[in-house]
């Protein structure tokens, strides 16, 4: 590859075979670089290839902009984790978390301490992420000090979770988070039971729903116009269909979108699994049905 604008000694923007423009990082890879030189591969730490249409240079000037030996830290750690491969089609997440990197290590400096009242909910409604974000914590403090707490996670996490939408907005996932707690409060509510989010029909519900608003994002909601099965699942369980056309309610005054018929049946089939589940579940507790 050939170096077509050197932004720093560390950021690069190149072409790859294809003619598409990327991004190309690694430590001293623009360093008396001069545009049509070929790139010294060994000098390559990470490929980013724009995705959806944006703009590389753009992205590129986004990559220069932030503390080089922090973005080297998050590379690489994203890379150790096994986030991202040497290329990576999520150049934003790189960006999003180097530079809330750089805003924690700052606090930290300043003795500025914040906490995440989110961090329960991250815990449980994105198991997975947390679970990655922790561990690239765990690498990004290996390269950088001071070392950041461990509840810098939940913040990670989000990014994590974020990266999954088109937008760059974490203003999404907060939102959607906050929708998805509200969701399980009401199905509780309605059918007067506990639910319990380490469960696997919640797990499945709580996957179900984030693969849901990323369907009302990019405007792909599934509507075969009351197809057979939506219709059959809606008249199996009328109380677990009605009780989510109260979350399609929730999720039109909160995301600003009505959802299709098939959206609210499938909805409905993951109410009914939770409800059964943790109603089976309160039975085998001593003084429950199983136990009479």
């Amino acid at each position: 590859m050939k170096v077509l604008r050197v932004l720093n000694n560390n950021v690069v923007l190149s072409r790859d075979e294809g003619g598409q423009g990327v991004i190309l990082t690694g430590r001293g890879i623009g360093f008396r670089a001069q545009p049509g030189q070929e790139v010294d591969p060994e000098k390559i730490v990470q490929v980013f290839v724009p995705a959806d249409g944006r703009d590389p240079d753009h992205l590129a000037e986004s990559f220069a902009m932030i503390d080089q030996e922090v973005l080297r830290a998050v590379v690489i750690a994203l890379r150790e984790t096994g986030i991202e491969d040497r290329e990576s089609h999520r150049p934003t997440l790189a960006i999003a978390v180097a530079d809330h990197i750089s805003g924690a290590l700052e606090r930290l400096r300043q003795g500025i301490e914040i906490e995440y009242p989110l961090q329960a909910e991250v815990r449980t409604l994105y198991a997975e992420e947390y679970d990655r974000a922790r561990r690239l914590l765990v690498e990004v403090n290996r390269q950088v000090d001071p070392k950041l707490p461990e509840h810098e996670a939940t913040a990670l996490a989000l990014h994590l979770v974020n990266a999954g939408f088109a937008t760059g907005d974490l203003s999404f996932t907060y939102t959607m988070t906050g929708v998805i707690q509200q969701m399980l409060a009401i199905v509780g509510e309605r059918f007067g039971i506990l639910v319990d989010r380490h469960s696997m029909a919640a797990a499945r519900f709580i996957t179900h729903v984030r693969y849901m608003f990323v369907r009302i994002q990019q405007h792909r909601q599934l509507d075969g116009e009351q197809s057979l099965i939506s219709r059959t699942i809606c008249e199996a369980y009328p109380e677990a269909a009605r009780t989510a056309e109260q979350l399609a309610v929730i999720v039109r005054l909160r995301m600003g979108d009505a959802l299709s018929f098939d959206e609210i049946a499938y909805l409905a089939l993951h109410v009914a699994r939770m409800t059964t589940e943790a109603e089976a579940a309160a039975a085998m507790r001593p003084g429950g049905a199983a136990e009479g």
